[in-house]
């Protein structure tokens, strides 16, 4: 599969992450938002489903900054997917609540903030958000945190958010892409 989204156009491969981006945030938002806690099953599929939509995610976005940095961006992909897997280990009750995948997802953006910047087929303005949503999420794991913790939910929404919406409506400039890909 990743080769066939590796060939596809470069604004069609940036909208499909976009979507996929944005399917990750309706469906973590439902599971707390319209399912609950209340509710463990039904929480816990619908978070699983979010997690899922969310390595589909890591993988689109590995291929896509690979041109970047194959490295870096793998490194990020490795982050974010051991996140995911503390992530599902929690919901399955597996890992104490002391484990908290902000600290593999703090690196993660902070990556791919840092990747998106070096970019140039896609704005360094969404990069510098995502590294300093990176930064925020990091912070959450400091006692500061409980000082600025809305203040960086916000920043991590504002700046995540952001850059999926880029990818749907904007995707990525083709030539700048073309121009990374042949180098």
């Amino acid at each position: 599969m990743s080769d066939r989204f590796a060939e596809a156009s470069p604004r069609l491969m940036a909208r499909i992450t976009g979507v996929v981006y944005l399917l990750y945030f309706l469906t973590a938002i439902a599971a707390e938002v319209w399912v609950g806690r209340g509710r463990p099953l039904a929480y816990e599929v619908v978070t699983l489903a979010a997690h899922l939509l969310y390595v589909a995610l890591t993988l689109f976005l590995y291929v896509m900054f690979k041109r970047v940095n194959a490295k870096l961006s793998l490194l990020a992909a490795l982050f974010s997917l051991a996140g995911c897997v503390v992530e599902v280990l929690g919901i399955f009750h597996v890992l104490s609540p002391g484990v908290g995948s902000l600290a593999f997802f703090g690196p993660y953006c902070l990556l791919i903030g840092y990747l998106v910047f070096r970019s140039s087929f896609l704005p360094r303005l969404l990069g510098v958000l995502l590294m300093l949503a990176g930064l925020g999420w990091l912070l959450f794991l400091t006692p500061l945190a409980s000082h600025v913790a809305n203040g960086l939910k916000v920043l991590g929404f504002v700046a995540e958010l952001s850059f999926c919406l880029w990818l749907i409506v904007m995707g990525v400039d083709a030539t700048k892409w073309q121009e990374r890909t042949d180098a």
